[in-house]
């Protein structure tokens, strides 16, 4: 259960936590808030990179200042378009990409 393992993370001093559900999504829980954001729907083909994909692409939501959310969305969708092509470099998406994925989506 992703809020229990993030709630074992917390009390071990982690003041916010990601649980990556695959495709099942992701779960947030911090001091503030808890949710859960869902996966995009895609066809998988190799799920090499996907971790590291959706670690980066957080990372760079939230350095561009967009809310957890939004974060975790935009993540969300990095990772899906990875899980789509077959190998770890040539399946990390361009930022175009991801862009239109979301705006097809909203």
């Amino acid at each position: 259960d992703a809020a229990a393992a993030a709630r074992e993370l917390r009390t071990r001093g982690a003041e916010r936590v990601v649980v990556t559900l695959g495709e099942q999504g992701a779960y947030y829980q911090g001091p503030e808030e808890h949710f859960h954001t869902s996966a995009f729907p895609v066809e998988t083909v190799d799920t090499t990179a996907a971790g590291d994909v959706f670690c980066g692409a957080l990372a760079v939501g939230l350095a561009e200042g967009r809310s957890r959310h939004e974060a975790l969305r935009f993540a969300a969708a990095a990772a899906a378009l990875t899980v789509t092509k077959l190998g770890a470099q040539p399946s990390i998406p361009r930022r175009e990409a991801i862009d239109s994925l979301l705006q097809t989506t909203a």
